[in-house]
């Protein structure tokens, strides 16, 4: 909030008292906001710096009533989130009910793989979906509820999370022109199986990457399909392979951002 006010000091005292100082104000302050972290002040922050354009006046009264006028407000919204009720558990519980569900999902792959049985209907990322839509609501509640409350975790959890639904959708839909019990789909049937015991917010996931690129060459050094069906199931796979990839990928810049 000093930083603002001193920045719309600066504005006001190069340019005027004109709209066009607002906009160096916010041209200077927004970008420093971010990228100290501090975005969530923008907005009250802001309305202070409006107070001195309507009054046309930087004086030391103004800006001490400015300050004040912060402080009982910022006041007044700790005061209020303490009696806020916390979404803490019901958050953490959808956590580990998207973990359970995404690893249902993967050894239900691996289950369709070592059979060669491809019938599925992508049930279980359907419950999926419905699921992270509710978690989601939830999180973004709590996010306006609790302005001092650091929610851009789940937010971004779950969203990663939905981008990972997207790809297993369609990995579902490959999974449907697997009809041959291949070799190469007992090796893949195995990568999930490791992908599923490896699903928690914590686990880095980095080493499936390196299986990822293992299998790969393994596939590279195999013979070549006899058939036709075998060169199509192959090529299913190749591109599950890609689509596991993806998969991990996701989680693994995630990881990089939040993780500890």
């Amino acid at each position: 909030m000093l930083l603002a006010l001193a920045i719309g000091v600066l504005a006001f005292q190069l340019i005027g008292y004109h709209i066009w100082s607002l906009g160096l104000y916010l041209a200077l302050y927004v970008p420093l906001a971010y990228k100290m972290g501090w975005e969530i002040g923008i907005t009250p922050s802001s309305v202070l710096v409006g107070h001195l354009l309507v009054q046309e006046s930087t004086s030391p009264e103004l800006l001490l009533n400015e300050v004040l006028l912060f402080l009982i407000g910022t006041s007044f919204a700790l005061l209020v989130n303490l009696y806020m009720p916390s979404r803490e558990k019901a958050i953490q519980s959808y956590h580990l009910q998207v973990e359970e569900k995404l690893k249902d999902i993967l050894l239900r792959f691996k289950y369709y793989l070592s059979r060669g049985d491809g019938r599925n209907r992508a049930q279980l990322v359907d419950e999926l979906d419905e699921l992270l839509d509710e978690a989601l609501k939830l999180v973004y509640l709590d996010h306006s509820d609790h302005l001092f409350h650091q929610t851009d975790y789940h937010i971004h959890y779950f969203e990663m999370r939905q981008r990972q639904s997207r790809t297993l959708r369609n990995m579902a839909q490959q999974i449907n022109t697997c009809h041959l019990a291949a070799s190469e789909s007992l090796i893949l049937a195995q990568l999930f199986a490791k992908i599923a015991a490896q699903l928690s917010q914590t686990n880095p996931a980095h080493d499936l990457l390196d299986d990822i690129e293992h299998y790969l060459e393994v596939f590279r050094n195999r013979s070549l399909p006899k058939t036709r069906e075998e060169f199509e199931t192959r090529a299913t796979l190749l591109q599950l392979l890609r689509e596991a990839e993806t998969f991990i990928q996701v989680k693994v810049d995630f990881y990089q951002k939040y993780g500890n």
